[in-house]
């Protein structure tokens, strides 16, 4: 096995994995801090090492066992030990995407239709691609080809966002990205046709719209046109004026903005947006406490995935608070929030800290009866998962993934993150254990 040239995150943290260590055994090992081996787990190769630390871990590649040396090289050619970029990131001819004070501009259609073009007769995460083509599509081009759109009734118009919703929450993203591509041609004369309150009331649908476009464009892993419907939700709010639509939109956004790798920003947003939306409404009704609790949630992931353990900390508490005060588990305004998904972020804020032990602990306190949505309890599943294997319980995480997968079956088949998990089983397993999973790939319909 070659040298390492230069350690970064990735690198690091699959050497911890190889040698089967916890964050803090190897931060220990090495005579460093456990936060900083945290970092290295959490963004992976966008760390890069100080010159002692390089030194360091040379020393320890150099003097490991064969039998780690091997786990070492396959996980880094796996990819599986950090955060690696995904093809769907990289940049696009015609299309510039940037993010400051005023949010994401420079969007060129053009190149979102050359996008497309060379996506086609792909398949991406076990989800035709046609399909998803379609959307982009409809996401870069509303007006559909050689057909006239056709405005909807408000009532139905709204009636058929929230079976979009519905339906991504259940996990059925084939079924979403049907009812997508039929309700984005129909938005913009829908919106021509509405005056006044209407007008204000298509917006709000609006962005919930592309709140779902967004969403399920984050799950098959198309993380750049993810942030594009993102921006167009935050749009749509602001035209309503409504502080609920508002605050709900800034969650998408936050969202896409961490796939994207801005973890900084996205909690600035999300701090913001939770206060703009406390002061405006006072959280007199419990669609603005459960909004105002789940943008919290999201800027804690944000946080943690930014290393501000400390920031973290504090959203998540503030949460709490605010599914106290909400006082059940609900799915008011489509955010799951409740006591149950306080403590599902917090599973998930462990798992991004490097705290496995910790993650598994947490898990196992969770009410899987007080989670109503199939995508939550799915995610608890696939979180798991990742929690044993950093933890070196292959078998255990195995079982969590099939869990996952009678949940929710295209969880496991469509995301490309979940498919990674498996892939990572692939690699860093032997014998029986090895073997069964290779056959849960197949019986899922994954390749491994």
């Amino acid at each position: 096995m070659a040298a390492v040239t230069t350690w970064t995150g990735r690198e690091a943290n699959a050497l911890r994995q190889a040698l089967r260590m916890s964050v803090t055994g190897f931060a220990d090992h090495l005579g460093a801090a456990r936060r900083t081996v945290a970092k290295w787990s959490s963004q992976g190769n966008k760390v890069h090492l100080r010159a002692d630390m390089q030194a360091a871990l040379d020393t320890v590649l150099a003097r490991a066992t064969p039998d780690v040396r091997e786990r070492f090289g396959a996980l880094v050619s796996a990819g599986s030990s950090g955060a690696l970029a995904d093809p769907a990131t990289l940049p696009v001819r015609g299309t510039h995407i940037h993010t400051g004070e005023g949010g994401i501009h420079d969007f060129d259609s053009d190149g979102d239709v050359r996008r497309r073009d060379l996506l086609t007769g792909v398949t991406i995460s076990g989800i035709t691609l046609p399909n998803v083509a379609t959307l982009l599509e409809a996401l870069v081009s509303p007006r559909p080809r050689n057909t006239e759109p056709v405005a909807l009734p408000i009532r139905q118009f709204g009636r058929d966002v929230a079976d979009a919703k519905i339906a991504y929450q259940a996990c059925h993203y084939e079924q979403v990205l049907a009812r997508l591509v039929a309700l984005l041609p129909a938005l913009e004369p829908t919106c021509a046709d509405a005056e006044g309150e209407q007008r204000a009331q298509v917006d709000a649908l609006a962005s919930d719209l592309y709140h779902v476009v967004g969403s399920v464009l984050l799950k098959v892993g198309d993380k750049g046109m993810a942030l594009v419907a993102a921006e167009r939700s935050t749009r749509a709010a602001a035209s309503s004026q409504d502080p609920l639509a508002m605050a709900a939109s800034a969650r998408i956004m936050t969202h896409a903005l961490m796939s994207n790798g801005h973890s900084n920003q996205a909690r600035q947003l999300a701090e913001a947006a939770a206060e703009t939306l406390r002061r405006g409404t006072g959280l007199a009704s419990t669609d603005a406490i459960a909004v105002y609790g789940a943008l919290l949630l999201r800027g804690a992931i944000a946080a943690a995935r930014d290393d501000n353990r400390d920031n973290a900390q504090a959203m998540l508490d503030e949460a709490a608070h605010a599914a106290d005060r909400l006082g059940y588990d609900g799915n008011d305004r489509w955010t799951g929030f409740g006591a149950a998904n306080v403590l599902l972020h917090r599973v998930n804020i462990a798992l991004t800290l490097g705290d496995a032990g910790t993650a598994i602990t947490l898990a196992r306190q969770v009410p899987l009866d007080k989670i109503g949505l199939a995508e939550r309890k799915a995610s608890l599943f696939v979180d798991v998962a990742r929690a044993y294997i950093q933890w070196g319980r292959y078998e255990h995480g195995l079982n969590a993934l099939r869990s996952a997968y009678e949940i929710a079956p295209e969880e496991i088949r469509c995301r490309p993150a979940v498919q990674r998990i498996a892939g990572d089983l692939a690699v860093l397993t032997r014998g029986h254990v090895r073997s069964a999973v290779f056959d849960f790939a197949q019986h899922v319909g994954i390749h491994v």
